[in-house]
């Protein structure tokens, strides 16, 4: 459900709102009843979720119903609008409870086949002692022991794959490598050849302004991108670059590519929050198991207000239900 004083209750009850989203598959909610109840009533919706305690052993008993909530929280709770560290240590122990439904053991009925989160706050987090984590993102590679990773976003408009991820522009320096590189090139297609995209072209971007212009503004590009390109194309992929960033991005849109590397998370996600606030959708690669968010933060400045968008929570989920069946059918 994501921080309990943000969004997240909102555009999580608003998306499933949809009775035909609902009939698709069967929906766990680990979160408190209390901000979701509070979010129905502000929308005009009718409660449509079963709810069961946290750690009750009727869990089972529940699988009958399209969407239960395990409760964590306590009756009528309050949450503000700001980061707080109670909101973290529950928003941090309803992600651990999610990870651990999608690790159960095959076979097991409660086991979960896709995660989705909605919105925590980095600041409420470190406030309950989890500073180590500066996202969603680092959680989940750890606890699903991935050996590599990346962050993925996909939309009607634009799909775009970061090499880095939540860490200051002042460590990009020491933190690109060839081997990064060419991870994001790999996975990102990979995700979209799992989307559909036969044989996706492959755009990436440099880090330097001019994509270094020819060293200079910066060696990265030669030391390190234009290695990284090479080994792709060496496997016969469509990769070209490295490009500057302020160009390859309208070359995408012009459909001359499929996907777009970003050396780090502003330059990739500028445009794609421009473009496709509403729709796009956050999806973790390398984990193993179909993990994706919405696009957007807690926006504690709307919260509580009626005012949020459900539109990236609502693809989130549709999205989730796709992969997960995918999967189960044996497709990539």
């Amino acid at each position: 459900m994501g921080d309990p004083g943000g969004i997240g209750p909102e555009v999580v009850v608003k998306a499933l709102d949809d009775s035909a989203l609902r009939t698709r598959a069967r929906f766990r909610i680990h979160g408190a009843e209390a901000p979701l109840a509070r979010a129905a009533q502000r929308a005009g919706i009718a409660p449509f979720w079963w709810r069961v305690e946290r750690g009750s052993a009727l869990l089972d008993t529940t699988l009958a119903h399209d969407v239960v909530i395990v409760d964590a929280g306590e009756p009528g709770a309050e949450f503000p609008a700001a980061p707080a560290r109670r909101s973290g240590e529950l928003s941090f122990q309803f992600v651990e409870d999610a990870i651990r439904d999608v690790q159960r053991r095959e076979g097991d009925p409660l086991r979960a086949h896709a995660l989705a989160t909605a919105p925590i706050s980095k600041e409420a987090w470190s406030l309950a002692g989890h500073a180590r984590y500066p996202g969603h993102t680092e959680l989940l590679a750890t606890r699903f022991g991935a050996k590599r990773h990346a962050m993925f976003f996909d939309s009607s408009r634009l799909r775009v794959v970061l090499v880095t991820t939540h860490i200051p522009l002042m460590n990009l320096r020491d933190a690109l490598t060839i081997g990064r590189v060419f991870d994001a090139i790999d996975l990102g297609r990979q995700a979209c050849i799992d989307l559909g995209v036969a044989r996706p072209r492959v755009a990436v971007c440099g880090l330097n302004p001019h994509a270094g212009e020819h060293g200079l503004l910066g060696d990265e590009e030669q030391r390190i991108i234009e290695p990284a390109v090479r080994v792709a194309t060496d496997h016969g992929w469509l990769v070209e670059g490295p490009f500057p960033g302020d160009t390859v991005f309208g070359r995408a849109l012009a459909g001359h590519f499929d996907l777009v590397v970003a050396m780090y998370h502003d330059q990739g996600l500028i445009p794609v929050k421009i473009l496709a606030f509403d729709e796009a959708v956050n999806i973790t690669l390398g984990l193993g198991a179909p993990r994706m968010s919405p696009d957007h933060g807690t926006a504690f400045d709307i919260a509580g207000k009626n005012r949020a968008n459900p539109g990236s929570m609502k693809r989130a989920l549709e999205l989730a239900v796709r992969m997960s069946a995918d999967q189960a059918r044996g497709h990539p």
